[in-house]
């Protein structure tokens, strides 16, 4: 077509479909979708895997607001827009953009790859409110992972912790949301950063990404080596990205005077404060969080193109979309410790 778009008229394209029902995830071949008014389609130039979308294979995480029993999976997107629907002049055929993992309906948020199809896929139709410019300047597969993989841990800090310059902050969990968050906490000047992993790859990627000391949660020096690293004092903040009850214990422990825990990392399970007289005392706070306020995203987006942020060491491995099947295994058993495996269609 002249105006740039794709003819699709009567096509089909693959995407990774889960059934919710059964628990069954497969590429299939399906139609091409197209634009209503207000609404854009989009030719994937790259899809980031999550762990989210493991969780939702294997049922912890079920949606929500999903009309019917199949969802395409995929909630870190950008791509170029292929077709405005009606009305819509906010963007063109042509632009590259990053698209906002969900949006809000009728009072409800809904997460896209959850509640509505998503980027797993060649193409994919959203509201033209959730499309980012993108610039000329980043790369498809860095910029796709800017919606979850950056943006969560950047509203957990900037947002729900509310972290200033010079705070003592701990991270817990240095995977694709942790070493974002050392990353984002450096940019702030947040000091110093302590991140906490189990596993030494983890550690040397978190002094990579700009902690300034890495500690072995396991370690029996590990209090003393915490108690070092805060000057005495305790954390300002703690991050939990890890999801695990004995990471929240240990952080409650490690918070100093008027310390908050913010719990980034999605568990589920009830949580229990074992010495509450001393947590009244110290005045913490516990602070609950998930994803990401509308203007995170175009914030980092400036952020990259301004140079003040580079994901060129975050995506561990580009897999062709066909093999998604293989990148959730992958990401699930953790080979190669990756921070973010990204999908081409």
């Amino acid at each position: 077509m002249s105006n740039g778009t794709t003819d699709t008229s009567s096509g089909t394209m693959i995407a990774g479909r889960l059934n919710v029902e059964t628990g069954t995830f497969a590429m299939k071949e399906v139609p091409i979708p197209e634009p209503g008014p207000g609404f854009v389609r989009v030719r994937v130039g790259a899809a980031g895997v999550c762990l989210s979308d493991v969780h939702l294979i294997q049922g912890l995480l079920r949606p929500q607001f999903l009309k019917g029993s199949e969802v395409t999976l995929g909630h870190e997107v950008a791509g170029t827009v292929d077709l405005p629907g009606a009305g819509v002049t906010s963007v063109a055929p042509g632009d590259r953009v990053v698209v906002q993992a969900g949006y809000e309906h009728n009072g409800v948020t809904l997460t896209m790859g959850v509640d509505y199809d998503g980027g797993w896929a060649e193409y994919l139709v959203v509201p033209a409110g959730v499309l980012v410019p993108l610039g000329e300047d980043i790369p498809f597969d860095q910029a796709s992972i800017i919606p979850d993989a950056v943006s969560t841990p950047w509203g957990a800090i900037a947002s729900t912790a509310d972290v200033r310059a010079g705070e003592a902050v701990g991270v817990w969990g240095i995977g694709g949301l942790g070493a974002h968050g050392v990353q984002l906490l450096r940019l702030i000047g947040a000091a110093p950063i302590i991140a906490v992993d189990p596993i030494p790859e983890a550690r040397e990627r978190a002094l990579e990404f700009g902690a300034d000391i890495a500690l072995d949660p396991m370690a029996e020096d590990f209090s003393a080596a915490m108690k070092a690293a805060t000057g005495g004092r305790g954390l300002d903040v703690a991050l939990d990205f890890a999801g695990v009850d004995a990471v929240r214990s240990q952080a409650i422990n490690c918070l100093g005077l008027r310390g908050r825990l913010v719990l980034v990392g999605l568990s589920g399970k009830p949580m229990t404060i074992n010495d509450s007289t001393g947590f009244s005392y110290a005045r913490k706070q516990i602070r609950g969080h998930y994803g990401s306020e509308a203007h995170h995203v175009p914030q980092l987006v400036s952020l990259t193109r301004l140079g003040r942020l580079d994901f060129a060491k975050s995506v561990s491995a580009r897999i062709p979309l066909a093999d998604a099947e293989a990148a959730v295994k992958a990401l699930d058993a953790k080979e190669g410790n990756p921070i973010r495996l990204v999908l081409i269609p």
